[in-house]
């Protein structure tokens, strides 16, 4: 199954081409005595402004979002198929700390884009004074979710109380390295144990962690990030898997953990 990003419709190209011509109608028709503007609003807060008498022509594109493939194991969210950066399930893809959108070399707090250099110098998700500003935010804005950055629509991390049902709901089932079944790559078999969804199935490759400049217990463990952990925002939750083990646990926010996101 997949969930696929908004296009624009024909009705909505109707409408702004119809709005690029009567600016260019204005700029036919201004006086000196008066100075009409395009003003454009990024999301990012960014005013970009346009004096209309000095536009020559205004048009319109638009970037279809590819379509992600999901698994409905009939739990309350379907869960992708692969990790962010990934294109199919037994990559690892990309590395990410909490609340930051781009995979990077190192994972440090000096490197960490939401803290002063320091787990206790935390610029935004904090809940206590001990560690930073405090502004009592849990959950992630969407332009933090590298989930719903990376690929759009409604996709988004998971919280942990998903990953929980995920543990709950599920048979997970490990494979070492080498394997037939997944080109080699260590990792879990998710499926579901949901009656009438038992004949589906995701699978989490044993991705490892990034921490500072390294990279570790790639072929052993998996970790797949999730909520920040209130009570110590300096921690993020994470599903952790391993050949004998498979709990939600806490890394620090400025490693590098993989991300497999869900969506409605």
């Amino acid at each position: 199954m997949k969930c696929k990003g908004l296009l624009l419709s024909s009705l909505f190209n109707v409408f702004m081409r119809t709005i690029a011509f009567m600016l260019l109608l204005i700029a036919g028709t201004a006086t000196s005595c008066a100075q009409y503007y395009m003003n454009v609003f990024n999301k990012n807060g960014e005013t970009v402004r346009f004096a209309v008498t000095e536009l020559d022509s205004v048009f319109f594109t638009y970037k279809e979002i590819p379509a992600y493939e999901y698994v409905d194991l009939g739990l309350s969210v379907k869960w992708a198929t692969f990790n962010v950066g990934a294109t199919k399930p037994e990559e690892f893809g990309d590395y990410f700390a909490w609340g930051e959108t781009k995979p990077k070399e190192d994972y440090s707090w000096p490197a960490y884009k939401w803290c002063n250099g320091s787990y206790d110098s935390l610029t935004k998700y904090n809940t206590k004074s001990d560690y930073g500003t405090v502004d009592d935010m849990t959950v992630l804005d969407p332009e933090d979710d590298v989930a719903h950055v990376r690929w759009g629509g409604s996709w988004r991390m998971p919280t942990k109380a998903e990953q929980e049902e995920l543990l709950d709901s599920c048979t997970w089932t490990w494979f070492d390295s080498g394997n037939t079944e997944f080109n080699g790559v260590a990792g879990c078999k998710v499926t579901s144990n949901v009656e009438g969804y038992t004949d589906r199935s995701i699978f989490l490759p044993a991705s490892g962690y990034r921490e500072s400049l390294l990279l570790g217990g790639v072929g052993y463990y998996g970790y797949y990030m999730s909520s920040l952990c209130s009570g110590s925002p300096y921690f993020a939750r994470v599903l952790e898997l391993s050949s004998d083990s498979r709990r939600i646990y806490y890394a620090f926010r400025c490693n590098g953990q993989s991300v497999r996101p869900v969506c409605p």
